[in-house]
């Protein structure tokens, strides 16, 4: 049987980490971390396990610094997750049943699907789901290697699936939400200026834009209800953040030709067609007509003329 060793990076996390850490007994170990937590973590954390381990918080490291704790695992497979996130039942069974048997040699880790529960709903679509995360491989075959934000574990050898799900509890608040963003939009600006990002002030509108239509349209944010328009508009609200970053970052650069408000239209006009494209592409494909869906498309056809 392999041993696993679930390993949790803490820092403040008092209203979550219990219901965390209870979803993680099924494991021979938990390992956590603290980041230099002010409210009750630590105290909580003493409930579940002796294997606490103490570093220095760093917002701008926040992945690579669970590499720490995966160091500190003595179990032969090591399982990564967050605090506010939950094992299910099915899961630890699922992960009990797969490593107790034995695991190709050159199989070294497994993605796990996740649900995200975002303002008390599981949003399913807009790109939320399934989400998969490689959170179990082998011990010194897995390793966060980057800085940035949202980069998954890098893994040496092949990786396979689960079926059962990690519960995500994402996003309990707008507050929480609009925290977070600010973390991580500065952090992706970074990044994208290290990878060679040509500026262009227009993308103020065409960031946002791209991401409400990717997310709510073409990844059926819809489907969520209004739940799905509102985590779909956080979402470019958020990738809005990220170019304003950006133009920080680029020291503010001034643009104000005498064709600016033109250009500006031009976006928005454009912005607009897009929209309405994707309102009408979605409309179609819900009818299951086929008489009825080649009449409406007819009808769409008509009006953008």
């Amino acid at each position: 049987m392999n041993r696993i060793s679930a390993v949790v990076s803490v820092f403040n996390e008092e209203e979550s980490l219990e219901k965390c850490l209870n979803s993680l007994k099924f494991a021979d170990e938990i390992v956590v971390v603290d980041n230099g937590s002010s409210d009750k973590s630590l105290e909580i954390a003493k409930k579940f396990t002796n294997k606490i381990y103490t570093q220095q918080n760093n917002p701008g490291l926040i992945d690579i610094q669970k590499n720490f704790g995966f160091e500190k695992a003595t179990g032969e497979w090591i399982l990564s997750i967050d605090a506010d996130e939950e094992v299910t039942k099915e899961l630890s069974r699922e992960i009990k049943k797969v490593l107790g048997k034995s695991v190709p040699k050159n199989l070294n880790g497994y993605w796990i699907p996740r649900k995200n529960i975002i303002f008390g709903k599981w949003i399913e679509n807009a790109g939320w789901y399934p989400d998969f995360q490689l959170r179990l491989f082998r011990k010194g075959s897995g390793k966060f290697t980057k800085k940035h934000v949202h980069e998954p574990i890098s893994l040496k050898g092949e990786s396979g699936k689960l079926k059962e799900h990690i519960v995500h509890y994402n996003y309990g608040s707008v507050s929480q939400f609009v925290l977070q963003t600010l973390s991580y939009a500065g952090n992706e600006a970074e990044d994208l200026l290290e990878r060679n990002y040509k500026f262009s002030y227009f993308d103020a509108i065409k960031f946002p834009t791209q991401e409400f239509l990717s997310r709510f349209f073409s990844r059926k944010g819809y489907k969520d209800g209004f739940h799905g328009l509102m985590a779909s508009i956080l979402m470019a609200f958020y990738h809005f953040l990220v170019f304003a970053f950006i133009w920080e970052k680029k020291g503010f650069s001034q643009y104000n030709n005498s064709d600016f408000l033109k250009e500006t239209e031009k976006e928005f006009r454009k912005a607009g067609r897009d929209i309405l494209y994707w309102l009408s592409k979605e409309k179609i494909e819900s009818i299951k007509s086929p008489l009825r869906k080649t009449a409406v498309r007819i009808t769409e056809k008509l009006r953008s003329l």
